[in-house]
């Protein structure tokens, strides 16, 4: 019997596919990595009996990035990146630990179908499975035959089934152009961030962003919204002026009436016109036209248009938008959230898929309606032959989605039900009018038949004052007719509806990338999202536009980009070559970068105008070990400490506030100590400035604080307040926090675990010496009189915070989550089992059965 391996994209839609197969008769396991399960069943492949291992990754397996010493910034040279920086594939999630794990599932596997996301992504993810599994599996059935994938648009029993008996083959040109523009965006993207990132920000101090990043798609996204701020800057309001006339027949109710001419910019020509009109008190009727008018249902949902109803509709933006969409695509409520096409296949059943809804309280009446009068044909859409549109798969309530996966589930089946509606008809009726010589005309619109405005009435003809009753000839009073004046109005912010529109036509990014896009560009702090979901830009991204504008425009232009993503077109096609496709457009972003580099001043003195040099920056804080002179503390992003009469500027930790150490100075370059920390809650640590940015040791990597430090004398130093490994992640080591009195702790220097422990004890220290049975540092604890926890009157007390007895009730872990096997409930003070207490010295032993766990205590 042949063992067939199974592998789809997530955990649940692993878990979906294998319930659907195996008819609800599978067995289920975790793997070796603890994120994916394994599902197991018997069934038959190719008319033959076969076990099933159906499994899953967790998105891309791997990441493209440079080597090891090409993603040190300070010692590599951004134009190197363009060609001479070799690129490698790393573990996308390395604590995944997903490679292995696809490894040892593969093994005694004859055969592999791939389950992963049908598109270009999906396609490349599945070359990245079979690179993991394909040397693990049964020499015998190694062939191509032994490749197999499956092509699904929605987890329905229909739709899956039918993908296993229709298996095809991968398609790796499509995975080739994925390849290609993760390469493209890495080098163009990192050799642009780090130049401009490391040159501004050693000028600068308010930029308030910690990264300057470009991005061939994520600029000319910037542009757009720079672009539309730039109109609205240069705008210049204009007066013009408009005529308004009212009108009434007997007792019928006044009418007001719209000047034909519409406007005039000329105040003089508009008091003409209103003479000529005040000459006559009647205004004639001169036609009265009755047109029957359609507005049209709409075409079948693809992912642009979901993304462009969910901002502009429902305040949702892209991003989220399409979390929501493919968590209840992977639960089988709708289908690929993912799709360019607007038209449903001939095969598509309209039919069942309408019945589905039929007992959904808020469109019953309107889908018993068509299913017993006949569905209309849809509208003719665009079929760009990669998956059916996005419809809804099965009946769901709030109750089960919750509030915004309801909304945007609500939208996705209004929308299917309006697409096979009726046109929503109108009958427009205009009635023209003679005053004096001037022609006003008014119109209304009454609705003859709902249609599909019934499940979309946001679409509807809004009611209006029906028009009076009149024919060619009838004459009405003139009540008043007046000159108005009114100005002309800049327009609004791009919201963010308008921009994947135009990102859309111009070809920036595809539909599933469109969301990143805009998402980078609001984190970079290049734009903010304003009231309505409109984007406006801020300093740092109008100056960045404008100056790339005045470098060389095509950086920011959708030009260049879109010429790319019709190669990469083509290379999925097979109609281009991977290889010329990325050298020819790498050429072509290298020579705009050295000339960039060329020209940066041009971008600078625009920066000049909107920032504050660094200098003048930030307030005095701690003293330079070189020149003894205060430095300034610049808590705009990236935060960090600036000498002025050195010039030299020192990187500090993200995230946290940054204060004073007590005055006290690092023994190796006489800097002051900063203490850095995360709140009243969280961890905290000195750090000395110079030895932060400059590691002093070895073993030590840039970005570590004192509690890292391995100087072996310093009273700050790992060294000297080390007291054991961390009980939960294996290279941390809890270093005792000296400032945290009277609630004293110890925090792991590698994750977020923090030990609370000796509350309101007077005094805290850890010793030289070390604990017996675990090797940890020793803790001495001064005790207050009053609340001593130690028997008669000592106050004083040694021991081991792991195995000391009379530590045993007055230790407690902290943690935000619940990873940890010692983990056993929310409030348990202390659990029986046996912990981890191995001290800082490399190769210390292991604890003793007798070795008490720390409590489990979530914060």
């Amino acid at each position: 019997m042949r063992t067939v391996l199974m592998v789809a994209e997530k955990p649940s839609l692993a878990q979906s596919i294998a319930k659907i197969l195996s008819k609800g008769s599978c067995s289920s396991r975790k793997g070796l990595n603890g994120a994916c399960s394994v599902h197991e069943y018997v069934g038959s492949f190719s008319g033959q009996p076969a076990r099933f291992k159906m499994t899953s990754v967790c998105g891309h397996v791997m990441s493209l990035d440079f080597i090891g010493k090409y993603n040190n910034w300070d010692k590599v040279d951004p134009a190197e990146l363009f060609s001479k920086a070799p690129t490698e594939k790393k573990e996308a999630n390395p604590k995944l630990n997903m490679v292995k794990f696809l490894q040892v599932e593969a093994k005694g596997c004859d055969i592999v179908v791939l389950w992963l996301d049908c598109d270009k992504e999906g396609e490349n993810i599945c070359f990245e499975v079979l690179d993991a599994v394909q040397p693990y599996m049964n020499a015998a059935y190694r062939s191509e035959k032994s490749v197999f994938r499956a092509k699904f648009s929605s987890i329905t029993d229909t739709d899956i089934c039918n993908a296993m008996n229709s298996l095809g083959e991968p398609n790796r040109n499509e995975a080739l152009s994925v390849d290609a523009r993760q390469e493209l965006d890495l080098r163009i993207g990192c050799a642009f961030t780090r130049f401009q990132t490391k040159y501004f920000q050693g000028k600068y101090g308010n930029l308030d962003s910690s990264l300057i990043s470009f991005g061939p798609c994520q600029t000319p996204t910037l542009g757009f919204c720079v672009e539309r701020h730039d109109k609205i800057q240069s705008f210049k309001p204009e007066t013009y002026w408009v005529i308004q006339a009212k009108v009434f027949r007997g007792k019928d109710s006044p009418v007001m009436l719209d000047w034909d001419r519409v406007r005039v910019f000329d105040r003089e020509v508009g008091q003409m016109f209103v003479n000529i009109a005040r000459t006559s008190r009647e205004a004639r009727v001169e036609s009265v036209t009755k047109k029957e008018k359609a507005k049209q249902r709409p075409q079948a949902l693809n992912t642009v248009e979901m993304l462009r109803v969910a901002s502009s509709a429902l305040g949702m933006g892209p991003q989220h938008t399409m979390q929501i969409a493919e968590r209840l695509y992977i639960q089988g409520y709708i289908s690929y959230p993912r799709t360019e096409t607007t038209h449903y296949p001939e095969n598509f059943d309209l039919k069942g898929t309408l019945r589905q809804q039929a007992n959904n309280p808020f469109w019953s009446d309107t889908v018993k309606a068509l299913l017993s009068e006949g569905l209309n044909r849809p509208r003719k859409g665009a079929d760009v032959g990669d998956h059916p549109p996005i419809t809804p798969m099965r009946a769901a309530s709030e109750n089960e989605l919750g509030s915004d996966g309801w909304r945007l589930y609500e939208y996705i089946t209004r929308h299917f039900i309006a697409t096979i509606s009726q046109d929503c008809k109108y009958l427009q009726t205009t009635i023209s009018f003679n005053i004096g010589s001037e022609a006003f005309s008014c119109s209304g619109k009454t609705l003859i038949s709902a249609g599909f405005t019934e499940v979309m009435p946001w679409q509807g003809i809004p009611e209006e004052e029906s028009l009076p009753t009149c024919d060619r000839g009838d004459v009405f009073t003139v009540d008043e007719v007046k000159l108005l004046e009114k100005q002309t109005h800049p327009p609004d912010y791009l919201t963010e509806a308008e921009l994947i529109t135009l990102m859309e036509k111009h070809g920036i990014g595809t539909d599933a990338s469109i969301p990143v896009h805009i998402n980078n560009v609001c984190q970079r702090n290049y734009v903010t999202v304003e009231t309505g979901r409109r984007l406006k830009p801020t300093n740092l991204g109008i100056v960045l536009v404008h100056g790339y504008y005045k470098i060389d425009a095509e950086l920011v232009l959708p030009t260049i980009r879109s010429a790319v993503e019709k190669q990469l077109n083509l290379i999925a096609q097979g109609k281009a070559n991977f290889q010329q496709v990325l050298q020819h457009t790498l050429d072509i972003f290298k020579r705009k970068f050295h000339y960039f580099f060329d020209s940066i001043a041009g971008m600078d003195d625009l920066m000049e105008v909107s920032f504050s040099p660094i200098a003048a920056t930030g307030k005095p804080l701690s003293r330079c070990g070189k020149c003894h002179r205060f430095m300034k503390y610049i808590q705009a992003k990236p935060s960090r400490l600036h000498c002025s009469h050195c010039d030299e500027t020192y990187s500090l930790p993200q995230n946290g506030a940054i204060k004073l150490y007590k005055e006290l100075r690092c023994p190796l370059d006489d800097f002051e100590l900063v203490l850095w920390t995360s709140g009243p809650r969280g961890k905290s640590y000195p750090l000395c400035p110079y030895c932060f940015s400059n590691p002093p040791f070895r073993d030590m990597k840039k970005g570590m604080g004192c509690n890292e430090c391995t100087h072996p004398s310093c009273q700050h130093s790992l060294n000297a307040l080390g007291i054991g490994q961390c009980v939960e992640c294996e290279t941390g080591v809890l270093v005792f926090d000296p400032t945290s009195g009277p609630k004293w702790r110890m925090a792991c220097n590698r994750c977020n675990v923090a030990v609370h422990f000796f509350e309101h004890a007077h005094k805290v220290g850890v010793s030289a010496e070390s604990c017996d049975v675990c090797e940890a540092s020793l803790v001495v604890v001064d005790f207050n009189k009053a609340r001593s926890p130690l028997p008669g009157d000592e106050t004083q007390h040694t021991g081991c915070v792991f195995c000391d007895a009379v530590f045993q009730d007055l230790v407690e872990l902290k943690h935000a989550t619940m990873r940890h096997p010692m983990h056993r409930g929310g409030q348990a003070r202390r659990q029986g089992g046996r912990g981890r207490g191995r001290g800082r010295r490399p190769g210390g032993k292991k604890p003793k059965d007798k070795m008490a766990a720390l409590a489990a205590y979530f914060v």
